[in-house]
């Protein structure tokens, strides 16, 4: 596997997971997390033999969210007052940063966060990136930006809608409070909630396994579906699925679909 300098990724088979590994940190979100997070998802996107992957966290927490005091230390530049020019590059600095999270949901390889204990501000923001979320029963959870006048600005305000509405949206943005695995559950922010680490993992091993076993160009055209459909009239979405499976139904993996139903057989996908 390739070697970051904030991430693990070891492969199971044709599933992949990815561990936030600065641990001595509670995976406090440095510059070595924004800048080698794209070239992950770009490793994994590029990995053939990898259908899908889970984003967990080493030692105590998932991540405390972004490292205040090493960002505004590194990028002192960026945080007072100066002219147009260097707001156009803290600008695209910030543009930089959103890259990583933005790749997480635009590919194509589905994706399961798994959060034990702390998920705060930018780890919100990593987590509402992935297609599937799991959490441990002593996970919390916080779009804490506003408490440290920061405008969250690395996906949650714009994804969280999507996933739990506005109302709730509002109400952890404005706040920046904490939340519980169980309010977590109760706004669908998460899926299940888990007894430990372990069985969250484990859980997420499965479903993982489960995607993995479908033919990838159908995840493929669910997740271009999905992407293309949110935010879009009914009729739009509808006319683009018409679109894909007009384009690529007559596949590979559907002949194979309908031989193993008329052989009353388990089809098998995803093989040469």
């Amino acid at each position: 596997m390739k070697n970051f300098e904030f991430f693990e990724i070891i492969q199971e088979e044709n599933i992949a997971i990815v561990y936030l590994n600065k641990p001595e940190k509670r995976n406090a979100m440095d510059w070595s997390f924004w800048r080698d997070l794209p070239l992950v998802i770009d490793f994994i996107n590029q990995e053939n033999s990898i259908h899908a992957f889970i984003i967990a966290g080493k030692g105590k927490s998932f991540s405390t969210g972004l490292d205040v005091n090493e960002f505004t230390t590194q990028f002192e530049e960026f945080l007072k007052p100066n002219i147009g020019d260097d707001r156009l590059r803290f600008y695209r600095f910030i543009k930089e940063m959103q890259s990583g999270i933005n790749a997480i949901y635009n590919s194509n390889k589905p994706s399961i966060a798994v959060v034990h204990k702390h998920c705060i501000g930018g780890a919100l923001d990593l987590i509402s990136a992935c297609d599937i979320r799991y959490c441990t029963k002593d996970s919390s959870f916080s779009l804490r930006e506003a408490k440290v006048a920061i405008v969250a600005d690395m996906g949650s305000l714009n994804r969280l809608p999507s996933i739990i509405g506005q109302g709730y949206t509002r109400e952890l943005a404005l706040t920046g409070k904490d939340i519980s695995a169980e309010e977590a559950k109760e706004m669908r922010l998460v899926n299940q909630v888990f007894e430990s680490l372990d069985d969250a993992l484990n859980q997420a091993r499965l479903t993982a396994k489960e995607i993995a076993e479908n033919p990838k160009i159908v995840i493929e055209g669910i997740k271009e579906v999905l992407r293309y459909s949110e935010g879009k009239p009914l009729e739009d979405g509808l006319n683009y699925v018409c679109l894909w499976n007009s384009s690529f139904l007559a596949s590979k993996d559907f002949e194979k679909a309908k031989q193993a139903f008329r052989n009353k057989v388990r089809p098998k996908y995803n093989e040469e």
